[in-house]
This record gives C-alpha cells, structure tokens and sequence, in this order.
C-alpha cells in the first residue's frame, strides 16, 4: 500500500473506532476536550491529536491508529493495516464535546494565563469548592496557597500547578465541582507540595489527592506531596527518576486503591528499584486519599454530635480514625526487599 494510501487510511479510521470496537469505553468523568480516556478493565488509552493519535500512559505505547492495533492486539503492522481497513465505516459514538466545540488556541500563554488568576482566599468560590465539598481543612489549604501552587480556576474550579525541578510552571490540573482536565497548552510534570529537598516523596495521581494525604499525615515536615496529574509522560519520569536519585530518599507509592493505582504503583516501586532508593505501597482505605479525608471529618462530626448529646459529667472515649494502610510486608516494595516503612 503506498503511503498516500496509508494516509488516507487514517483519515478516515479515527483511534476511537479501533478502541470502541476492541471494547474500550469512553471514560467521560477523565475525560477532556483534547484528551479522551478509554477504558477496558484495568488497560488505558488516551486519545489525543483530534482522534489520530493516542498513547499508553501505563506505559511507552503511543503513536497513529495502525500503532494502536499493533499495542493491543500483538499483530505485525500489515495486519495492523487490514484490522484498520475493516474499520472504515465505523462511527464511535459522538462524545460529550463534540457540539459547540471551537478548536483554537488560547490567546496568552500558560505562565500569561496562571499569572492573571488571583490565588483563592477566605470565602472564595474556590475556597468553597475545597474546604466544603472536599474537606481540606484551612492549615493545608494556606500552606498550598502560601506556597502559591493554587489559583481560582473558572466558575468556583481550582488550578493546580505543575513544575520543573527549578520551579518554572509546565501547565496545571484543573478540577472543580463539574470539570476536570488540564491546561490547554501546558504540560504534565509534578505538583509538588512541601519542602523541595524532603526525604520522603509521597506519589499521588491527582493534586486534589496529594493535599488530602497531606492534610491526613498533618503535613509531615518530611514529605514532598506530588501528583502526576493522572499521565506519565517522559517529563514525569525524569523528573521522578531526577528525585528519587537524591540520597537517602523514600519513594511512597500512595497512588489509588485499584487496579489502575496498583498498575501505577507498580511502575513507582521499580522505578525506585532502579534508584536504589527505599520505597513502599501506601494504599487509601476508600479508593482515593480525598475519599478517606471525607470519611473522617463524617467520623469527626459524628463524635461531635454525640459529645454534645452527652450528659453533663460523663466522658466518652474517642476513636482515632483507620491509619493510611501500608501494604504488608512480603509485597514488592522496591529496594532491599519489602516494603519498609517510613
């Protein structure tokens, strides 16, 4: 087939179609104008590049739709070519952006963008969105905006900033009570809340559960929080690989609590193998660190309660709430054989 063929070939056969017919489904709630998350059980594909192009983030898998047959289907590329010819005609179902959707660039560049958003304040629709339908209590939200990691996003939306090692802002998570995605424009590293040369780097897949575990831990003075904005891209691991490289540090894998969070914590625990760097698997009870956050200020309001319906003289013993759960030991927990903990 000549390459004009080829070309014409992947006009017409988006990687949606490839992935709708393999028994992917489209993951609405993750995904965004620019990059739409596919599902299936515990395997991903973010479609990128308008429907041609796509990449793994679980792992270095990426590129066109012929790209994409041979990844899931272990096939050599000629096949790969007929599996997408058996394709043309195939319409995915229209997704949730498809109408009034205009394809242009931001006017001002990403650091112009950030710069013109005022950091959250006392009373802000962003503080709402933080303090009130996620439970972030007040001290770990002004460390994060004294750090000035925060900024009012739209319509009561918070941004979260992502960084290079030397600080110089990459993009930023965007999250609020009904969207979610990233900056047009920027690019996934880290968000890193705490000291720049702590010890021990907690590993998160999302900002909001980075602030959440540190809120839990009470902001450990010990602890870089991170998040990688749910992606992996090279930048990332660079930039993971370039912490973890530092004397005596602590990789945490305190990714989710399932299959997608156990796959992450996975590629953390062998980066960290490689490092030659402790590390272990800190596991949420809930199915993120913002869940369990939630669960125990409900716990909090419910020992409040029954203190004040308590009768006058008697005391009630109070109840810690569950501790973030370390994986027991035995399980792969990168350097020097199980997990340690810190």
């Amino acid at each position: 087939m000549e390459k004009a063929e080829l070309e014409e070939l992947k006009e017409k056969v988006p990687c949606a179609a490839v992935l709708e017919h393999l028994g992917f489904a489209l993951d609405r709630k993750e995904s965004t104008r620019r990059a739409m998350k596919y599902r299936r059980k515990a395997a991903i594909i973010i479609v990128i590049h308008g429907g041609k192009g796509w990449f793994d983030p679980l792992s270095d898998g990426k590129g066109d739709v012929f790209r994409l047959v041979e990844h899931l289907k272990g096939v050599q590329f000629v096949e790969a070519i007929n599996e997408v010819a058996g394709l043309v005609g195939f319409v995915p179902p229209e997704n949730v952006w498809a109408r009034g959707f205009r394809n242009r660039e931001p006017d001002l560049s990403a650091p112009e963008r950030w710069r013109a958003r005022r950091k959250p304040w006392r009373g802000s629709a962003t503080w709402r969105y933080l303090s009130v339908a996620r439970h972030l209590p007040e001290r770990v939200l002004r460390a994060a905006i004294a750090a000035g990691i925060l900024r009012e996003g739209p319509h009561g939306s918070m941004w979260a900033a992502h960084t290079a090692a030397d600080g110089t802002l990459t993009g930023w998570e965007e999250r609020g009570p009904s969207w979610r995605g990233f900056a047009t424009g920027g690019a996934k590293v880290l968000f890193r809340l705490g000291p720049r040369e702590a010890p021990r780097l907690c590993v998160t897949e999302a900002a909001i559960d980075a602030v959440s575990l540190a809120a839990l831990e009470n902001l450990r003075p010990d602890t870089l929080y991170l998040s990688t904005g749910g992606g992996w891209s090279p930048a990332t691991d660079e930039a993971i690989r370039a912490l973890a490289a530092k004397p005596e540090i602590q990789l945490v894998a305190a990714t989710d609590n399932n299959n997608q969070g156990d796959a992450y914590a996975g590629r953390l625990l062998a980066l960290a193998e490689e490092a030659g760097c402790r590390a272990e698997r800190l596991r949420p009870v809930a199915d993120d660190w913002n869940a369990d956050l939630k669960a125990m200020e409900k716990a909090r309001g419910k020992e409040a309660e029954a203190d004040r319906r308590m009768p006058a003289g008697r005391s009630r013993v109070k109840l810690r709430p569950a501790a973030p759960a370390l994986d027991p030991p035995g399980r792969r927990g990168g350097c020097g054989g199980g997990v340690r903990k810190g």
